[in-house]
């Protein structure tokens, strides 16, 4: 197939220069005549001037008639129809073209549109893939907006029912504002991963101690692992990292909120914060909750993923938490891995780089 093709581009550069050459022949003769007549010869160095310029008018002039007869155009228009109809497709969305015309008609790689037929191939296939993606966001965000609105609407309607004793319309009211909230954190946790994944987001570091902002985040939340008697087992080194505090603080904040969501009452929970070789810092955090398969683990920084929807229902969440934690720790070239097995507790491991003062 390759000698074949070496061949064709030489016969192809060949015929163009026998055609260049017979064309400058012909300006030659005419000029010769043209001399003859008027009885004046010009200097040779004018003379091959003027035969070169006739000679690419002529075949300049002669290559625009054989392109505008029909016979050519219809056949260019041939070549050229499949690729104009595949454009416009995919200018309307559709981007389930057919383009196997010119691998089956005019072998592959060998036609002259090649490169044009697949890079357009590539774009579709981008693009197919990216308008999967906005429909299964689209879908999820309806999914998780939809669930707390039919409550709210639900539990609204349900008082108007004079007949509601207090207790009832307390509960009523408080599951209506739990619902809000849960609005509310979908709305901002969209909005932040939106923003962290615009390519002009811009965000200031510091040098700062990581192991102050870690046991004030253990702290803050200390109601919520109070009220399930959790044990926290708390490790941390003084270590100090050049990052943005904010953002690094939402990541503790998630990570920890995960752990106890999923462990159960009377768990234990470990953060350890260390220092590691060639300046690297490692944060772990480890709970004794109820695990992951290899499947959930595969997918869950995934916008909306949820290693069980029915699980989850009782949990809470929106299935960002981890896709902002992942994106934040992206953005400070760190790493975050995670290991975990059924009920055997989740592990999640973070890397960053340490100040080097």
């Amino acid at each position: 197939m390759k000698l074949l093709e070496i061949i064709k581009r030489i016969s192809g550069f060949l015929a163009l220069i026998l055609t260049l050459l017979l064309f400058w022949s012909c300006a030659y003769w005419v000029t010769s005549w043209l001399f003859d007549r008027i009885h004046y010869v010009p200097a040779d160095y004018v003379r091959q001037l003027i035969n070169s310029l006739l000679g690419f008018f002529l075949f300049g002039f002669c290559m625009a008639i054989v392109a505008n007869i029909k016979w050519v155009k219809s056949r260019q228009e041939k070549f050229l129809h499949p690729i104009l109809q595949a454009m416009k497709m995919m200018a309307e969305g559709n981007f389930n073209i057919d383009l196997s015309y010119y691998r089956n008609q005019h072998q592959g790689r060998g036609h002259p549109y090649s490169r044009i037929v697949e890079s357009i191939r590539d774009m579709a296939g981008k693009l197919s893939a990216m308008e999967e993606m906005r429909q299964e966001f689209i879908s999820n965000v309806s999914h998780e907006i939809q669930s707390p609105l039919t409550s709210i609407s639900g539990f609204a309607h349900a008082l108007k029912n004079e007949e509601l004793g207090p207790d009832e319309r307390k509960h009523y009211l408080e599951i209506i504002e739990m619902e809000s909230s849960r609005l509310s954190k979908l709305s901002e946790n969209l909005l932040k991963l939106t923003s962290l994944e615009s390519d002009k987001f811009l965000f200031d570091q510091q040098n700062y101690r990581l192991d102050r902002q870690l046991r004030r985040s253990i702290l803050a939340i200390e109601p919520q692992w109070a009220e399930k008697q959790i044990h926290m087992d708390i490790v941390l080194e003084e270590l100090t990292v050049t990052a943005n505090k904010d953002l690094m603080e939402q990541v503790w904040m998630n990570l920890l909120h995960n752990s106890i969501k999923f462990t159960p009452r009377d768990g234990t929970i470990r953060v350890e914060a260390l220092k590691a070789s060639d300046n690297l810092l490692i944060i772990k955090i480890q709970d004794t909750g109820i695990g992951m398969d290899k499947e959930a683990l595969m997918h869950i920084f995934e916008r909306f993923y949820k290693a069980d929807p029915s699980r989850n229902r009782n949990f809470g969440g929106s299935g960002l938490g981890l896709s902002i934690v992942k994106k934040i720790i992206d953005l400070h070239n760190g790493l975050i891995q995670v290991q975990s097995k059924p009920g055997e507790g989740t592990e999640v491991t973070i890397t960053l780089r340490q100040t080097i003062d």
